[in-house]
């Protein structure tokens, strides 16, 4: 929990910088709602839970329904829980004390979240109506919007829902030490279990067996119960399907023997993930043309990996040209496009 309070004072450090820059007083709180609880349409059964990333960021809370704050003129940091119905503790377990919640959570102090306006309005001292910094702001990969905070009598604050979003996004961009060490981690475990899927892969198998076998690794050996993304286990045509193994093409083509893998899968470890693509042939061989192209789109990713460092240009690393082994002007459109995959590859592990 170390982690997120540095991730916290990594934020306010930030935002009292804006602030002062832009000659408005350090006052407010940064309030974020964590994620809820969803039931699978109109039934009882409720799918398992992962917490919104931004919160998880902060406040590294795994269970839903919270709220967080951080008062800007302190520093202080305030969880405020779900007020749970005593019949929780029959169906899903121990009600925990609050207590038990700014232990486990490292943060100052911990509230109800139905006594979100008192609390605020009392740690903010003499302000009417206090400052809140919510989260609004565009996703650019899914075009979809943060979702700001909601709850019952926000109209007694006064809302900012421009300041925070780019502040905060900018905190998560640059990863510390400790967040490096668990990605590092769950790209370890993805590894170890990309190297077992490799070991067991037989002409004749399903894709999702191979699935299995992954998320079984992971989840066995790293304590991985999430992933980060669907996985990817296409074999033969369907490795041209970007995104193929959702649920309508459900990774359940049989392998046949000459097919070339493309299994792109990644585990999730704490709120951290990774993201690990490779092929190889299902029948352990490669053909002369999968060797050819296989090698071409390897020295293209170790010329990419050669020229990153900080400074280099996006640009420049899509023009890097490794093949060795055909000649240029064959190798031309399949090297920039392979670059151009493997560098976003190679970036979006640390995002």
């Amino acid at each position: 929990m170390e982690l997120h309070v540095k991730n916290r004072e990594k934020l306010l450090k930030s935002l009292r910088q804006h602030l002062t820059e832009t000659s408005r007083p350090l006052y407010g709180f940064v309030l974020l709602q964590g994620g809820e609880e969803k039931t699978r349409y109109c039934t009882d059964h409720i799918e398992l839970f992962r917490q919104e990333s931004y919160f998880a960021y902060l406040f590294g809370v795994k269970e839903p329904g919270f709220y967080g704050a951080i008062d800007i003129a302190t520093g202080k940091s305030i969880l405020f829980a779900p007020r749970l119905p005593a019949d929780y503790a029959v169906w899903l377990g121990e009600i925990k004390p609050l207590s038990c919640f700014q232990q486990q959570y490292m943060v100052s102090m911990v509230h109800y979240t139905d006594e979100i306006v008192g609390v605020l309005h009392e740690l903010s001292n003499v302000l009417e109506k206090p400052l809140l910094f919510l989260l609004h702001g565009l996703n650019t990969d899914s075009n979809n919007f943060s979702k700001p905070a909601e709850f019952e009598g926000i109209e007694k604050f006064e809302k900012d829902l421009t300041t925070l979003h780019p502040i905060l996004t900018e905190c998560r961009v640059l990863k510390s030490d400790m967040e490096l060490a668990l990605i590092q981690f769950a790209n370890d475990i993805s590894s170890e279990a990309h190297v077992e899927v490799m070991r067991k892969t037989r002409v004749g198998m399903e894709e999702y067996q191979l699935e299995s076998i992954f998320l079984h690794h992971t989840y066995m050996y790293g304590g991985c119960r999430h992933c980060s993304y669907t996985c990817i286990c296409a074999t033969g045509e369907n490795s041209a399907v970007l995104h193929y193994g959702h649920a309508a093409a459900p990774n359940d083509k049989i392998l046949q023997d000459g097919d070339m893998a493309l299994f792109d899968m990644g585990a999730e470890y704490h709120f951290y993930g990774s993201d690990i693509t490779c092929s190889f042939p299902v029948n352990g061989k490669f053909t002369s043309d999968q060797s050819l192209i296989y090698n071409a789109v390897l020295d293209a990713h170790n010329a990419v990996i050669a020229e990153m460092k900080p400074g280099a240009s996006w640009v420049d690393m899509h023009k890097c040209d490794g093949s060795k082994h055909l000649r240029k002007k064959e190798t031309h459109t399949i090297v920039m496009a392979t670059t151009i995959f493997l560098f976003f590859f190679c970036t979006e592990v640390l995002h």
